[in-house]
C-alpha cells in the first residue's frame, strides 16, 4: 500500500484529502507543521508528500528543503491557494514534482498523484 503525507495547517484539508485518499486505497498520514512532517518523513518514509506552502513557522519551501536534505528522493507536490509563481518555481527548483492550486478539482489532485507513483 503506498504511503501518503499531507502537509497542512488547515485541518479541514487534512481531513478532506485523508478521506478521499484513504477511499482510494493510499495509507495516509497527517501533519499540521514542518516539525510533524520531517518526524513522520522519518518514520514512515511515505511515496509521496503533498505539502502546503504557506504554513505558520517553517513554511512549505523550508520542509522541503528539509525533507530533500534527508531523503533527496522524497517525491514532495506542493499546494498553494496563491498562484505565487515565484515560490512554485523555487520549489521546482529544490525538488517537487509538480504543483496545483487551492481551491482544487479532487480530481486534478487524483491524477496528479497517480501520475508521480
Amino acid at each position: 500500500m503506498k504511503k501518503l503525507l499531507v502537509v497542512d495547517d488547515q485541518y479541514g484539508i487534512r481531513v478532506l484529502l485523508n478521506e478521499i485518499l484513504q477511499k482510494d486505497g493510499y495509507e495516509v498520514f497527517q501533519a499540521a507543521n514542518g516539525v510533524q512532517a520531517i518526524e513522520i518523513v522519518g518514520k514512515e518514509n511515505p511515496h509521496l508528500i503533498l505539502l502546503d506552502m504557506k504554513i505558520p513557522g517553517m513554511d512549505g519551501l523550508e520542509i522541503l528543503r528539509r525533507i530533500k536534505l534527508t531523503h533527496p528522493d522524497m517525491k514532495v507536490i506542493m499546494m498553494t491557494a496563491y498562484g505565487e509563481l515565484n515560490l512554485i518555481n523555487e520549489a521546482i527548483r529544490l525538488g517537487a514534482v509538480n504543483y496545483f492550486s487551492k481551491p482544487f478539482d479532487i480530481d486534478d489532485v487524483r491524477q496528479v498523484i497517480r501520475e508521480n507513483l
